[in-house]
């Protein structure tokens, strides 16, 4: 398949790129090749990262790099993403561009503030725990199917995922963050359930970009991964703790209260007040 490209520059010959099979456009590959300087975004990977699927298309490439980008906390909530100055970077017209970050924005990633442009969502406090009260339902709604009938092969990529976890070593921040985000894909997706893992990516992915910004010390974070065996041995079916529970308990690790806005914190809070007022009604000894 051949696509023209028409440049803007009168004096210079319109060029034939030819896709490879990975997305990639092979003129540039072939400047990649001769060691010669080229532009492309620094934020954006030039090939998939190891075991996701490869890009069948340019916009699919672009929306795969700028995606983890965000997520690992490269491009911050709030900076704007310039379509024309991506183009540039890559070298490509600004539709693929484009529709990348229309994507991006379908994901919940990207907002478009009019006559402004595109820019990374910015979560306040109450819209991150707004979503974790969805995240507590719908995730262990995945814990619950997986439990139920994971396959070998899911269990053998989660436990892989689970083994590069715990061996993760300091100063690779980026690919802590990466990584956590695999874990929970990959459960997602061993539910067997598209549209539950579609809502999750929808909803969550917007999270780990958030959260990704927070500075912590190796020792916490290397925790944090750590903490992921409960919610496997769950999956697997290897732990008799309510899923509702388990994940409930491994948001707490990043979040107070995850559950605050959902039915379980709705129906934790009048319990709590009882208590408190009978604690206040209760006789003290002098």
């Amino acid at each position: 398949m051949y696509i023209i490209f028409i440049s803007t520059d009168a004096k210079r010959e319109p060029r034939r790129r030819r896709w490879g099979s990975h997305g990639v456009v092979e003129s540039a590959k072939s400047k990649l090749n001769q060691n010669t300087p080229m532009a492309r975004h620094p934020a954006v990977p030039a090939s998939p990262a190891p075991g996701l699927r490869t890009p069948s298309t340019l916009k699919s490439h672009i929306f795969h790099g700028l995606r983890d980008a965000i997520v690992s906390g490269r491009y911050r909530p709030g900076d704007r993403l310039n379509e024309s100055k991506i183009a540039r970077e890559f070298g490509i017209s600004r539709i693929p561009v484009r529709e990348a970050l229309m994507q991006l924005q379908e994901h919940g990633l990207v907002m478009n503030h009019e006559r402004r442009g595109m820019f990374v969502t910015r979560l306040s406090e109450e819209d991150v725990q707004r979503i974790n009260s969805l995240r507590v339902v719908l995730e262990a709604e995945a814990l619950k199917l997986c439990r139920l009938k994971i396959s070998k092969k899911d269990a053998a990529r989660l436990t892989d995922i689970m083994t590069r976890m715990e061996a993760w070593t300091e100063g690779s921040e980026m690919d802590a963050a990466a990584l956590d985000l695999e874990f929970h894909r990959t459960l997602w997706e061993a539910a067997g359930n598209p549209y539950l893992t579609k809502a999750l990516d929808s909803l969550v992915t917007s999270l780990f970009a958030h959260k990704a910004l927070e500075n912590v010390s190796a020792d916490v974070q290397r925790w944090l991964l750590h903490h992921h065996r409960a919610l496997l041995d769950v999956a697997l079916g290897n732990s008799n703790v309510e899923p509702e529970a388990a994940i409930i308990f491994h948001m707490r690790t990043g979040y107070n209260e995850p559950e605050r806005f959902s039915s379980f914190g709705v129906a934790k809070a009048p319990a709590e007040q009882t208590s408190s007022k009978k604690n206040r009604d209760r006789p003290r000894k002098t």
